[in-house]
């Protein structure tokens, strides 16, 4: 064997030599503030000027440096090659083999030219490499995965297949791989031929990882096999597996011999020549490879007793305490000599004391040599404390199909922290440097959101690209901090639990003195509490903690004052001027924005401040706010700031002066992952990279978050551990709608007898005191009615009521540690029965039960949106038929302690017996007796499979094995309704491949919306389609429902996305008129920040769609997107396709209008200043003709799109959050703009899909607002639930009154008695007033002020009485607070 795997692998002395002179080249390496550089211009605008060059893509490099045209100097036949591969490793080796052949000069005078598969994007290149084939003699093909340019290389060697003389396509995409022909093998069957060889293909080709390995085992036995066979079928399949070794040998002798031998047998002019050539020197498949080791090892107990013997290696490499790193690496980098950015990683390892075990694989499929290599065969344990792979791909199936769960199985065993580093791929180092985006997208979507699937954590670029030779080389800053946060990480492992520093980051949004500790749906001091606790139990150094949550906010907020210009905040550090420039390299970067520090925010006009508490090793640390929330002038600012000195001073604290083993971040969502700096793959001068610095980072992030958390992972590093929302519960009826309930009951039972008038005439009467008149057409009290239309108006209020009644609300807020009850999880349970699962063959009991009684239950629906009364009745009785059947299957797995036990056991004894199931009971006393067992039976299964999951808790357990350098087990973020894999809690959360958007599902729900949409607007305005709708793209929207909203803009221009033979979505086609059976209605997209940071592809699709409808032969009155774009492009001179810019968001590394900002922090003067900031922040247009370009400001034409909006559109896709939850849902919101840039000044109707239930509803924006009002802040259940967590409950009320006052300034669309309830609620009853103030005066306070401005700002108009009472509480507060401080 060693003969097999001796190669010449040492390093030379002057290579490393080399690599440390390389390392002096700033201009080659960049990658830090330059030292002797004007320094405040790093987050400038020049930026920009540098992203434009070019055509605008991507990748700019030029094909011309890798042709070759010999000098033919003795007439020698010309052999033309043209090779298109993925990355460039093979470009050095092949320039080198056919240098050689050529100084040789014998047989053939070689030409050589490639190209790498995204250079033909661009329409030049790809046009000269068609050209290039046209007297070519072979084409090679290498790793082609991306459809849209496969395509585009099968449409160009297709044309010439025939006359070249050979193609050889490697492992890629089947349309690609058919492309092969070698004399007599070809293989255009490929997928469907009966052959014995084609069979070994297909053999395994579910998952690309398992066909790569099947195939390497082919090429090892094949030729031997073959050689025996006699006909030239079977001579030609040899020489391709042939091929395919001295290719996947990479080295320059491998491919000199591969060309002779193509060459001599298959080029007419030198067949005869007989051309000698050797047989491939074969490397290992997978094994162990060090750049100073005489050989590479098969064994790890040889590489490691060679290891220990090595002489340049000092005492403390070999000891046993030093830390263990493995490094997983792409084998085609080591064969072909493009590995000196391993080398430096390696280098940079072993300097700062790490022992490295560096292991390759050839395949596709490193879950093997993981554990081969990583786990001690006798021990089971691992041998490294951490693992950094520099492949950039998924685990299993690098760029082609993924086993994620096989990958996932092969981490879990070697259980320790999974790093993904990533080398450039399709961007030069310059190219990436002055890209805004960072990576380029399908880098994004193959190397850091599929990787991420696997578990994997903190993409860092570690190595570029030269554009001249196509070699890697390291960026030697990047490499140092790769390095020495694989080696934090590692010691996690090594500390003992009592000598670890944890330093733990709460949140203040927005910078208020109530608000210390915010994240959604989370108590946060009362989860602090808990995880202290559980970590003090388990060994940690935990001084001094209090004896209760309370104390513990007393202690780190003195009295809840938490102002920050007051010292009233407990101050743990003051920082002077000159220790802070010390410990903080990159201080005068934050000196444009900031001035020079102290600066005012978190400092006594000294010092810096940082405020917190620390307990033993543990520091609880208030991290600072952006500091601008309260200057209207800079949030109007189009590119945000960046952080300021408090804040920079904080992470300096937190990692060289407390020395944090880790950082623990409480919460969604905190701003350090939200600073300026590059989308995706951070260079040094990058925020996020600079404050996190070198601290391993652990998140706690709420788990229907999954797009933020993806951010935090991405621009901070962070290992993002879900917690669960807090359980849900129906809103059930009160006061006035409790009394509308019972009246309609009694007029059912009473409506034939001569009492029906009266009942009715009460109903109304009630039903307009609770205001419902705004929702339902009431008749006038009074009016005669006759019975049918009683019954019409009493089935629109009860349809109305129950709608009320069975919105789920999250109760409460959610503590770490603290699962729900059984009887807590139900209402979860009775709506994940509620939606069909066909793909798993599960109906939904509502349709089981509507099935039972003849009818179908989207009939059902149907009829009680219209107010049908016996249908309205019919959907009551199916629901509470649900909630009963379910509770009496929970009630069987529960303890007396209302605990659920053993569900596993207590499920197979009651599935055991059909005559006793408790659902079967229930139903038996019911008009539903009868329903189909059989479809129960399966239904039931899946809950009780949910139910286990629901009440599991992993949230402490995920965060202690984080803190112990262990695996934290990946899984989905999203809706647990929709998706129940989403449970159970403290997972690693991801978000979805990208490419894998909008699904054929997503599809079909967004047609429903849509058309509901387009009917309810035709019905507003007078029977016309509405022109524009103006919408928006939500991050988290789109991963819970797999691309929906995504789906819907496609749907409203008239196009479908179409899927490639790999499952990924990267085109578009257009539906014919005649099907879509109306006119393509025009879009404005607005892109959340997060959805343009995680779905950059997307954004190009859509823009790619769009102009594509724009550019369609059709009358304008069919094609409304034409119709605007060629009056945009006639009134602006520009091109049609310029025109019809459509896809907006903020520009790069920005996020948000900032007009949440303002309505929070009550920093802006009028509504026009509002409009200012948004049209400011949201009109930088993505252009999929210039993807490389980033995001470019179009304000003009963006206005003009607006201005022709009849429509405005969000969706709501999960019952958690709603439209006063969280401020971003009115930050997006332009009606009120759109109405002041129409030129007829008409107001646009507002619009809200609801698709949180079975029933999907559109309705309009203000009936949206009331549902809310009515469901959640007037609701007493939602108000007494959050009550219950005290501190945190009070400011929960606050946030909804602010937010509702947010939608009366964007949209105007609030009604005037939801504010006069709420001050009925919460100020009229002493009671209440007493409470809120007791528990939270600043929180109170701010309330107080809300109402005052609703009054203030003309949205609230009440009586003078109640504003008196207002001011004059106002003032008491005060005081109380005042006094405290005194």
């Amino acid at each position: 064997m060693a003969s097999l795997v001796s190669s010449p692998f040492t390093l030379p002395n002057s290579k490393i030599v080399n690599l440390s002179s390389v390392s002096q080249k700033h201009y080659l390496l960049h990658s830090f503030l330059p030292k002797n550089l004007n320094k405040t211009n790093t987050h400038s605008s020049h930026k920009f000027k540098c992203a434009a060059i070019g055509n605008g893509l991507f990748t700019q490099t030029s094909p011309e440096v890798r042709r070759i045209v010999p000098e033919n100097l003795k007439n020698l036949s010309t052999v033309k090659i043209v090779y298109v591969v993925l990355e460039a490793q093979y470009q050095s080796s092949l320039t080198a083999a056919v240098q050689t052949l050529n100084s040789n000069g014998q047989h053939a005078s070689f030409q050589l030219v490639g190209y790498l598969v995204e250079e033909l994007r661009d329409e030049t290149t790809y046009k000269a490499f068609c050209k290039d084939l046209e007297d070519a003699n072979i084409f090679i093909g290498s790793l082609i995965f991306v459809e849209e340019l496969a395509l585009k290389v099968k449409a160009a060697v297709e044309k010439e297949r025939e006359r070249l003389d050979a193609v050889l396509v490697f492992p890629s995409m089947p349309e690609v791989m058919r492309l092969n022909k070698l004399g007599s093998f070809s293989m255009s069957q490929l997928g469907q031929s009966k052959s014995p060889f084609f069979q070994l293909f297909k053999k395994k080709n579910k998952s690309s990882a398992g066909f790569a390995d099947s195939m390497l085992k082919l090429v090892r036995t094949l030729p031997k096999v073959l050689k025996y066979l006699p006909s030239d079928k079977a001579q030609d399949a040899r020489l391709y597996i042939l091929s395919l070794q001295f290719w996947l040998g990479g080295s320059p002798d491998n491919l000199v011999n591969f060309l002779k031998m193509i060459s001599g047998s298959y080029v007419p002019a030198l067949k005869g020549k007989k051309i000698e050539y050797s047989e491939p020197v074969l490397y290992l498949d997978t094994g162990i490879w060090h750049p100073l080791a005489p050989c590479m090892y098969d064994d790890v107990k040889e590489y490691l007793n060679w290891y220990a013997t090595r002489r340049d290696a000092n005492e403390q490499l070999k000891s046993s305490n030093a830390p263990v790193i493995g490094l997983v690496l792409a084998r085609s980098h080591i064969v072909t000599g493009d590995e000196s950015h391993y080398v430096a990683v390696i280098m940079e390892l072993e300097a700062r004391g790490a022992k490295v075990i560096p292991i390759f694989s050839g395949g596709l499929d490193f879950s093997g040599p993981v554990e081969r290599f990583f786990i001690d065969p006798i021990t089971k344990k691992p041998m490294v404390n951490s693992v950094v792979s520099l492949t950039g791909f998924a685990l299993v199936g690098g760029p082609a199909r993924q086993d994620h769960p096989r990958a996932i199985e092969a981490l879990m065993k070697l259980d320790v922290p999974y790093i993904v580093a990533l080398p450039l791929v399709f961007q030069t180092t310059e190219e990436w440097l002055n890209s805004t985006l960072g990576l380029h997208p399908i880098q994004v979507a193959l190397q850091v959101a599929l990787p991420e699937l696997d578990g994997g954590m903190e993409p860092i670029v570690f190595s570029g690209r030269d554009p001249r030779t196509g070699k890697s080389h390291a960026l030697h800053r990047r490499v140092e901090q790769l390095c020495t946060r694989a080696i934090k990480w590692g010691e996690l492992k090594k500390k003992t639990k009592a000598d670890k520093k944890l330093a733990i980051t709460v949140f203040s949004f927005p910078p208020d003195k109530g608000n210390v500790g915010t994240a959604a749906y989370l108590n946060v001091f009362s989860s602090i509490y808990s995880v202290l606790k559980d970590l003090k139990s388990d060994g940690y150094n935990v001084e001094g903690l209090p004896e209760s949550s309370e104390a513990l906010i007393e202690e780190i907020i003195h009295d809840k004052e938490a102002q920050f210009n007051s010292p009233n905040l407990n101050v743990v550090y003051k920082m002077g001027v000159r220790e802070y420039q010390k410990l903080t390299p990159y201080a005068t970067a934050l000196e444009e924005n900031w001035g020079k520090p102290p600066g005012n925010l978190n400092s006594d006009g000294e010092n810096l401040l940082v405020y917190g508490k620390q307990y033993g090793n543990i520091f609880i640390g208030v991290q600072p706010t952006f500091g601008y929330e309260g200057d209207p002038m800079r949030l109007l600012f189009s590119k945000s700031a960046s952080p300021h000195h408090g804040f920079a001073a904080y992470y300096s604290f937190v990692e060289k002066i407390f020395k944090a083993d880790a950082v623990l971040h409480f919460g969604t969502h905190g701003s350090l992952e939200f600073m300026p700096g590059k989308q995706v793959g951070m260079s040094d001068a990058c925020f996020p990279d600079s404050l996190i610095g070198n601290i391993p980072n652990i998140y706690y992030y709420a788990a229907n978050n999954p797009s933020e958390a993806t951010i935090a992972k991405r621009r901070s590093y962070a290992n993002t551990i879900s917690y669960l929302t807090p359980p849900a519960e129906n809103a059930g009826l009160y006061k006035g709608l409790k009394q509308l309930g019972e009246l309609i009951s009694s007029y059912q039972s009473l409506k034939d007898t001569g009492r029906g008038p009266q009942i009715v005439s009460s109903i109304i009467s009630t039903a307009k005191q609770c205001n419902l008149d705004k929702d339902v057409d009431l008749p006038e009290e009074g009016d005669e009615i006759s019975a049918k239309e009683r019954d019409l108006v009493v089935g629109k209020v009860y349809s109305k009521i129950m709608e009320i009644e069975s919105r789920l609300l999250p109760c409460g807020l959610h503590v770490i540690g603290e699962p729900p009850s059984a009887m807590e999880a139900v209402a979860t349970l009775v709506n994940i029965a509620a939606l069909d699962r066909p793909e798993e063959g599960i109906s939904a009991l509502p349709s089981i039960l509507a099935q039972t009684v003849g009818r179908e239950i989207e009939d059902i629906y149907r009829g009680s949106d219209k107010g049908i009364l016996r249908d309205v009745e019919l959907l009551r009785q199916i629901t509470e038929a649900s909630r009963g059947a379910i509770t009496s299957f929970v009630e069987r797995t529960t303890n007396s302690k209302g605990q659920v036990v053993d569900v596993s056991n207590k499920l197979t004894s009651i599935l055991g017996f059909g005559v006793n199931e408790p659902w079967v009971q229930y139903l038996s006393n019911t008009k539903f007796y009868n329903a189909d067992r059989e479809k129960l039976r399966v239904l039931f299964q899946f809950l009780g499979d949910c139910l286990k999951l629901v009440v599991a808790d992993n949230e402490l357990g995920s965060l202690k094995q984080a803190l112990e350098g262990k695996y934290v087990e990946p899984g989905p973020g999203g809706d647990p309704i929709r998706n129940p894999k989403v449970l159970p809690t403290g997972k690693n959360i991801h978000a979805l491949d990208p490419q894998a958007i909008p699904t054929a599902a997503a599809l079909q729900s967004a047609k429903v919306v849509v058309d509901r949409l387009l009917e309810r607007q035709k019905i507003d305005n007078g029977g016309k389609y509405p022109e524009t709708v103006a919408l928006v793209l939500w991050g988290t929207d789109n991963i819970k429902t797999y691309g929906e909203s995504l789906a819907q803009v496609m749907w409203m221009i008239g196009v479908r996305p179409v899927a490639d033979s790999l499952g990924r979505v990267n085109r578009v086609e257009v539906v014919s008129l005649e099907e879509l059976g109306r006119p393509r209605v025009d879009v404005v997209v607005n892109c959340s920040g997060v959805f343009r940071d995680l779905f950059i592809n997307q954004m190009n699709l859509l823009d790619r769609a769009v102009k594509m409808v724009a550019e369609l032969d059709e009358p304008e009155e069919q094609n409304y997107v034409r119709k605007h774009a060629l009056e945009q492009a006639k009134e602006l001179g520009v091109e049609v396709r310029e025109a019809a810019s459509r896809i907006y968001s903020n520009a790069s590394g920005s996020y948000s209008s900032n007009v949440n900002l303002a309505i929070e922090n009550s920093s802006w003067n009028d509504e026009k200043q509002l409009q200012d900031m948004y049209l400011s922040r949201k009109s930088f247009a993505f252009d999929s003709d210039a993807p490389g370009v980033g995001m470019t400001e179009k304000r003009k034409i963006f206005e003009m799109a607006l201005s022709t909006a009849d429509a405005t559109f969000q969706n709501l896709d999960s019952s958690e959050i709603s439209l006063t939850d969280v401020s971003h849902y009115f930050d997006s919101d332009p009606t009120n703009l759109v109405q002041n840039l129409r030129k007829d000044g008409k107001k646009p109707s507002a619009y809200i899909a609801d698709t949180t239930t079975a029933n999907a509803q559109v309705r309009t924006l203000s009936e949206t607002v009331r549902l809310d009002a009515r469901t959640k802040l007037l609701n007493p259940k939602w108000y007494e639930g959050m009550l219950s967590s005290g501190y945190e409950g009070v400011r929960e009320i606050e946030k909804r009154l602010t937010n509702t006052v947010g939608w009366s300034a964007t949209s105007g669309q609030v009604d005037n008695w939801v504010y006069e309830e709420a001050n009925t609620t919460f100020i009229q009853d002493e009671q209440m007033l007493n409470r809120l103030m007791s528990t939270n005066p600043n929180s109170f306070r701010k309330l107080l002020q809300t109402f005052l401005e609703a009054n203030g700002r003309g949205y609230w108009e009440t009586s003078e009485e109640n504003i008196e009472r207002l001011r004059q509480l106002y003032s008491e507060v005060e005081d109380k607070i005042e006094g405290v401080d005194r």
